[in-house]
């Protein structure tokens, strides 16, 4: 069988939604208005996750309507962001066992919707809009309590677990089918304008509580157990733990951001 292309990820994503939507209108009728406002009066996902992040993101300053005009904008310019919303849907989906609809992370968790807005601002920052970019980083850190900075590099897959506390600094990078739980920081060293943040591979996971500091790499499939202090970079496929952290094991699962193990191997 031929893998499933973008396209077709999107097509697919956008009817499971829908279908999710319209069968929770009658499964909960007081919620049937929410269902249709927020999914159902939507011709495409693009419309209906703008729609969502503007709704909030809304405030006295800025209103919806023209925050959700800027992330349309953003969707419609950089296909990559909407399939890498997609692919992050997919991710809560496999990874998340409180998770069994698509429904539920483009609707109710924060760590999707912050991760989505961060997307719009890096659009925006890389087209020297910074001050609007900086506006989209300073409401998401007040509405969902994650604190990315736009010029930050985030690839496909991505699941913010909880997300509460997360903060990336400028010169981040985060790799493809990567976990992060809460109050995961992500820090800097240094006042200089070159790179002084951690940049993390793909396949890892960040366990709650993790600190980063300075431009430390952390290679693929690498896992950084709950509470660590990492100052060093951490090798492909190795396990971290302590204060400092030191190597204290291998990965048994071939990707930890997929299986979400938080023992120490």
């Amino acid at each position: 069988m031929s893998a499933e292309t973008d396209e077709e990820l999107l097509d697919r994503l956008w009817l499971e939604i829908c279908d999710e939507a319209a069968l929770a209108s009658q499964n909960e009728p007081v919620l049937a208005s929410f269902y249709h406002a927020t999914v159902l009066n939507h011709k495409n996902f693009i419309c209906a996750l703008a729609f969502q992040l503007a709704a909030k993101l809304d405030c006295n300053d800025v209103p919806a309507m023209l925050i959700r005009d800027v992330i349309e904008e953003s969707l419609l310019a950089s296909p990559g962001n909407l399939v890498a919303a997609a692919c992050d849907m997919q991710a809560y989906l496999e990874r998340d066992p409180a998770c069994d609809q698509y429904l539920m992370p483009f609707l109710y968790f924060k760590g999707f919707h912050a991760i989505q807005t961060q997307r719009a601002a890096n659009y925006l920052w890389q087209r020297s809009r910074k001050t609007l970019a900086l506006f989209l980083q300073t409401r998401a850190a007040s509405v969902f309590a994650v604190d990315i900075h736009p010029a930050v590099g985030i690839g496909r897959g991505v699941m913010l677990d909880h997300a509460t506390g997360l903060v990336a600094g400028e010169t981040s990078r985060i790799g493809d089918n990567v976990s992060i739980l809460h109050q995961v920081t992500l820090g800097g060293t240094g006042t200089g304008s070159d790179l002084r943040h951690p940049q993390i591979g793909n396949g890892v996971l960040l366990a709650a509580g993790a600190t980063l500091l300075g431009p430390v790499h952390v290679g693929e499939n690498a896992k950084v157990a709950a509470g660590s202090l990492v100052l060093q970079d951490v090798p492909p496929r190795t396990t971290v733990a302590g204060v400092p952290a030191k190597a204290v094991g291998r990965p048994i699962e071939a990707e930890p951001s997929r299986e979400m193990d938080q023992g120490l191997d």
